[in-house]
């Protein structure tokens, strides 16, 4: 069962993130920041991932530390729950369209973590939400799960759509990634029988 909590308590954030792998997209969110739970919302229903989070946070002083902190949190869920990552088909990819939008994912389950992050934002708010946070929270999850990361906005006007279109991509691109391939079930998805470590 690829299944995994996991609490994280500091000074500035108190989080609970479980996740099923093999889910059907059911989720519960409370972050208290409501344009960060519809996008973990979003991630969770089209990745097929179940997800329940629970963070409070220091939102009196702004939102950054719940927002970084709850990325670190599903991303060690995550990787804690893939495992040894034996099996899985280890590369993911997703064109994900909203209105004008368009956002191209590309993802490596790799165990090395890295991010490009090709997005702009034609304002600084989304809702009472920084957008600049956004690369904040892909950053944060995709250490903590140890995901080579890309994420590029080709083209898009409205905020709202661009960041939708960045997790809905991530969600189908992690759906392709973390599936079992029936031929190798057996085996980690690399020559070195490792993921992780140097190339």
């Amino acid at each position: 069962m690829r299944k995994a909590t996991v609490e994280r308590n500091t000074n500035e954030t108190k989080i609970s993130a479980s996740v099923d792998l093999d889910g059907t997209g059911s989720y519960s969110v409370a972050t208290g920041i409501g344009f960060l739970d519809h996008m973990l919302e979003q991630l969770s229903r089209h990745s097929l991932i179940d997800l329940e989070v629970k963070a409070e946070g220091d939102l009196h002083i702004d939102f950054h530390h719940t927002t970084e902190d709850t990325g670190i949190a599903i991303g060690e869920a995550f990787s804690k729950a893939l495992g040894d990552r034996k099996g899985i088909s280890r590369f993911g990819q997703a064109l994900s369209p909203m209105d004008e939008t368009l956002t191209r994912i590309a993802l490596d389950a790799s165990n090395r973590p890295y991010l490009v992050w090709k997005v702009a934002f034609a304002r600084d708010k989304v809702g009472d939400m920084d957008t600049e946070l956004f690369k904040e929270w892909f950053a944060a999850f995709g250490q903590a799960a140890g995901l080579t990361l890309h994420v590029e906005c080709l083209y898009g006007d409205n905020n709202h759509h661009i960041v939708e279109s960045c997790f809905k991509g991530l969600a189908r691109a992690l759906r392709q990634a973390i599936e079992i391939d029936p031929r190798k079930a057996d085996a980690v998805p690399s020559t070195k029988g490792v993921l992780g470590g140097s190339l």
